[in-house]
C-alpha cells in the first residue's frame, strides 16, 4: 500500500527582524489543521529558504514580514524559486501595507495576509493552494 504524503509547508522569517510571534502563531494554526509545517526560525536569507524548501520537499512556502522588508526579500525569493525550478505556491504575511499587495501578487505571490487576518481564512487559503 502506498503511503499518502502529508502536505508540507515551509514557514520562514527573513531578514534581521526577530519578532516571530505571528509566524509561530500561524504555524500552530496550520499544524492544528492537519498540515505539516516546518518553521525555519528568524534571520533567514532567501538562499536558505529555497535550499530548505528543496531539501524538505515542501508543497508551499510562507514568508513572514513585520519590518517592511517584504519588497526587498520577496523578489529575491521569487527569482531563486524560478532559478532552482521550485514551482510551488508562495504566500506572504505580516505587516504588509495594502498598496503593496498588488505589487507582491504581480511578482508571483499567490496569497498575501496582512496583520489581523482571521485564522480560518489563512488555513482555508493554504488548503486550497495545496489541492
Amino acid at each position: 500500500m502506498e503511503k499518502i504524503k502529508k502536505k508540507r509547508i515551509l514557514m520562514a522569517k527573513l531578514g534581521i527582524d526577530a519578532h516571530d510571534i505571528g509566524v509561530k502563531t500561524v504555524t500552530g494554526w496550520l499544524r492544528d489543521a492537519g498540515l505539516e509545517v516546518i518553521y525555519t526560525g528568524p534571520f533567514q536569507t532567501p538562499e536558505k529558504v529555497i535550499s530548505s524548501a528543496i531539501q524538505e520537499d515542501v508543497d508551499a512556502i510562507g514568508l513572514s514580514f513585520i519590518g517592511g522588508e517584504h519588497l526587498i526579500y520577496t523578489p529575491r525569493v521569487v527569482n531563486l524559486m524560478r532559478e532552482k525550478g521550485v514551482n510551488i505556491p508562495l504566500v506572504v504575511g505580516g505587516v504588509i501595507p495594502r498598496q503593496d499587495i498588488p505589487v507582491l501578487k504581480e511578482m508571483g505571490v499567490r496569497e498575501v495576509f496582512d496583520a489581523g487576518t482571521h485564522s480560518a481564512l489563512i488555513i482555508d487559503s493554504f488548503k486550497a493552494l495545496l489541492e
